[in-house]
């Protein structure tokens, strides 16, 4: 942080041989930045850009091709799009990503606000919105504006500081957990599918091994590229079909085109009736945005030097810039639902880098992956994907979550939000165990006692009727079926 405001960060900034070691210097990076909110910030003048920051980069583009495929995907199967539509429009969407989003915001107007990108627990309740009448476009500008009013009012920060150490840790542990596992057995049933179920063994305890070193050496910045091509060569070198499928090419531009009734997703534009259908789904999105965010934002804290506050993630600000995101996105045609970018945000944490400068890559390696199609193809090979997920997200979220419940009381809280997440997702045991934490019932009673009665209860209580009534109203609560 640039003491009393005085010197810049080209002032300040010294070589990196000058450090006894490399984290030192990057200890250093962190705390002499100060960024110009919504204003100009540029590359060497109020930040550098590291050999460190190609790894969070890569990492991020891998998991925005993955994950916008995957929500694009979804839209098509209900909405009876062909597959050349999905190649299309994600084709599409890295490009609005990567040259407008990610390279405008990120890495030059708003530094502090992470990079916007795909809300992943939406992916399964798009067959609901369907099946509800629901229209796309106004499902995405409903998103946003409901994502603009909690930025605004700050809520994002706010419901951040109601959330208790151990009810993060246990958040943490579960999103950890359960995408670790799952990742490990899509792998395995891929290779099994493939008749070469040894590939999977094979990369995954290699991916172990390796991984168990670079942390021995203090080293997991590499972690995703070094395990990613480590897992690519033996999985090609045991006979793992890969091919090249996607060409070169530029996708439509014209967002009439997108949104014409035999053109693109061929339903035109929605009237009223579309936008009231998206209402509920709309306010999930959402209320989803808080653990999200929240889990990035600690990853920064456990990882960056304590000195280092002026870098962090502003949730507010993320949140806006998701907001804006999304609503301009749906309506020039894509398909993406915004959130914060974990693909992105978790290894720049480890790598020890503040958001701009991955930024920069990020979108310079997402506008080159949607024009030349080719890095998609091998970004959405299973062993690298996976790979890439198990090292890059899942298990550095466990890891965080252990580190984080080191008290009896931190555990109880944690043991309640793993409980009910496990019940029924992770935004209704994050509601739950934070109002119950905030209450003193679990947990941190002290803690409790300080806070006030809108922060004890009015607060966590309006956030678990709001997310329990949304969860209710789209059939996600257990045995209890959904209106739409």
């Amino acid at each position: 942080m640039v003491e009393n405001n005085e010197k810049s960060y080209v002032e300040q900034r010294k070589k990196a041989s000058e450090f006894k070691t490399r984290a030192e210097y990057l200890d250093h990076e962190l705390t002499i930045m100060k960024f110009r909110r919504w204003r100009v910030n540029l590359p060497f003048r109020d930040y550098g850009i590291e050999i460190e920051d190609f790894v969070p980069a890569i990492a991020g583009t891998i998991g925005k091709v993955v994950m916008v495929t995957a929500m694009v995907a979804a839209f098509a199967d209900p909405y009876h799009l062909s597959p050349q539509f999905i190649a299309e429009n994600v084709r599409y969407e890295m490009l609005i990503a990567g040259a407008v989003f990610v390279l405008l915001f990120s890495a030059c107007l708003n530094p502090n606000s992470n990079l916007a990108g795909t809300h992943g627990p939406m992916i399964p309740l798009i067959p609901i919105v369907a099946a509800a009448g629901g229209h796309p476009l106004a499902l995405g500008i409903l998103i946003g504006l409901f994502g603009l009013i909690l930025a605004i009012t700050k809520g994002g920060s706010k419901l951040m500081a109601l959330t208790g150490i151990g009810v993060r840790g246990g958040l943490l542990i579960y999103l950890g957990a359960v995408g670790l596992m799952g990742q490990i057995g899509n792998l395995g049933k891929w290779a099994t599918a493939g008749g070469n179920g040894a590939v999977s063994f094979v990369v995954i305890g290699t991916t172990v091994l390796v991984y168990a070193y670079l942390a021995r050496i203090q080293k997991r910045w590499l972690a995703i590229p070094l395990c990613c091509a480590i897992a690519g060569i033996i999985a090609f070198s045991m006979g793992a079909d890969f091919s090249f499928s996607t060409p070169p090419g530029l996708p439509h531009f014209d967002p009439m085109w997108w949104w014409g009734t035999d053109t693109g997703w061929k339903m035109g534009l929605p009237n009223l009736g579309h936008f009231i259908a998206v209402i509920p789904f709309s306010i999930l999105a959402v209320a989803m945005w808080s653990p999200d965010y929240l889990g990035h934002r600690v990853f920064q804290e456990l990882n960056y030097p304590k000195e280092a506050k002026a870098v962090l993630m502003d949730v507010d600000d993320t949140m806006m810039v998701a907001s804006i995101r999304q609503a301009i996105g749906s309506c020039l045609g894509g398909g993406n639902i915004a959130s914060s970018w974990g693909t992105y945000m978790i290894p720049a944490a480890i790598a020890k880098r503040p958001i701009p400068g991955g930024a920069m890559l990020t979108g310079i390696f997402c506008v080159v992956a949607g024009i030349l199609g080719y890095p998609m193809d091998l970004a959405m090979w299973e062993p690298v994907l996976r790979v890439a997920l198990i090292v890059g997200v899942f298990l550095p979220l466990l890891e965080a979550g252990m580190q984080m419940v080191n008290h009896h009381r931190d555990s109880q809280s944690a043991g309640t939000c793993i409980f009910a997440c496990a019940f029924v997702n992770p935004v209704f045991g994050w509601a739950t165990a934070m109002l119950l934490d905030n209450l003193g019932l679990i947990g941190d009673t002290e803690r409790a006692k300080s806070l006030t009665w809108s922060e004890k209860l009015i607060i966590p209580g309006a956030m678990f009727i709001v997310c329990t009534v949304s969860l209710g109203l789209v059939g996600q609560l257990p045995g209890i079926p959904g209106i739409f």
